[in-house]
This record gives C-alpha cells, sequence and structure tokens, in this order.
C-alpha cells in the first residue's frame, strides 16, 4: 500500500512538471503527456462509442482540448482525472449525435441465486476466457453503466475520482455500480454459450 501510494505521488510530481514545462513554452513537452495517457483515454472511448475511428477522433480532441486548457487544470485533483473527465464528456456529446438501441437486458428478473451462479461459474473459467466473455458482455451495457464500471474495475478509480468525472454523486455512482453489475451479470447469463457454463458449470 505504501509504495503505490509512493507511485501515485510521484505520478503527480511528474506530471506537474510536464505540465509547468508547457505551460512555460515548451510544447514539446505535452507529448510525455499524450504518450502516457493515450492508452487511457482511447480505452474509454471505445467503451462508450464501440467504434475505433470516431474513438480515435475523441482521443484526438480529448488531448487538443486538454492542451488548450492546461491553464484551467489547478491540480486539485489528479491531471489522470481531469484529462479522463474531459474525454467521458466529450464521448457523451459523440454519443448525444448518434442514434443507437443498446440491448438494455432487464435485471428485474435476476435474483440473488442466479447472481452468484454467474459468479461461480465466472470465477471457474480461465482467466483469459473470462476477460473475453467479461468484455463481450460489458458491450450489451448502456453506456453509463458501462463506463462506469469500466472506470472502477479496470481504470481503477475511486469513487471520488468518478464523481468528478461523471458529475454524479458518490450514492448515484455507488447506485450505478450495483446496478450495472447486476446487469452485466444477468447478460452473462444470458449471453454466454451453453457448453461453455455446461462445461464449467460441473467444475
Amino acid at each position: 500500500m505504501k509504495r503505490n501510494s509512493q507511485n501515485k505521488t510521484m505520478t503527480i510530481i511528474n506530471d506537474q512538471t510536464y505540465i509547468d514545462k508547457t505551460l512555460n513554452g515548451d510544447v514539446n513537452a505535452f507529448s510525455y503527456l499524450i504518450e502516457k495517457y493515450k492508452v487511457m483515454v482511447f480505452s474509454l472511448a471505445m467503451k462508450m462509442l464501440k467504434n475505433k475511428e470516431e474513438a480515435e477522433e475523441i482521443a484526438q480532441d480529448t488531448f487538443i482540448k486538454a492542451y488548450k486548457g492546461l491553464k484551467k487544470f489547478n491540480g486539485e485533483s489528479k491531471f489522470s482525472t481531469w484529462l479522463y473527465k474531459i474525454a467521458y464528456r466529450n464521448c457523451l456529446d459523440s454519443l448525444k449525435k448518434i442514434t443507437r438501441n443498446y440491448n438494455t437486458e432487464a435485471i428485474d428478473e435476476t435474483n440473488s441465486n442466479k447472481i452468484k451462479e454467474t459468479t461461480d461459474i465466472l470465477e471457474s473459467i480461465e482467466r483469459k476466457e473470462r476477460a473475453k466473455v467479461m468484455k463481450a458482455c460489458m458491450e450489451k451495457l448502456p453506456e453509463e453503466e458501462r463506463s462506469i464500471l469500466w472506470s472502477f474495475y479496470f481504470e481503477e478509480l475511486s469513487l471520488n475520482e468518478i464523481t468528478e468525472v461523471t458529475g454524479l454523486s458518490i450514492a448515484n455512482v455507488k447506485v450505478k455500480l450495483h446496478r450495472g453489475r447486476k446487469r452485466l451479470l444477468s447478460i452473462v447469463k444470458r449471453n454466454v454459450e451453453p457448453e461453455l457454463i455446461k462445461h464449467y458449470g460441473r467444475k
């Protein structure tokens, strides 16, 4: 835990160094920040938009906005959180322009026994196969739930950081995390190949 805390502190210090250099006229210094966070921004855009070309455009626009608005970064949060917020809002703006019908499977019929059963199956599946299953099933979630789950479990943003990014209250984020996880497990239950469930369910 102490080492993780030290690493986060070093990251903040390193980021601020390059931010200061950029603000002082060293345009090349911003390239360090792009290189460091381009995967994070692109991954978020892909999860929300599910289109490579659109995600690339969002990522590019995110860094342009971050560069132009760098003076507004006051250091109250991590630079990565501030950047993530810009990317998240860019994705939402893009989604408003796109008409899509997402498969938002109902969770009303999902009870605790089914959740437990599905979790047991996932735990039995090999790590690599489980990752493929979860990735495919996450695509069926509504974009907001999908992005919040991704931020919390894969990007490892804290609840406070997610509230800053999304503008939602902590209570609301907790509700969406809970509902999103239940919906995701329900989707896994309904969409994983029957043969896979049958095979791993015996173990």
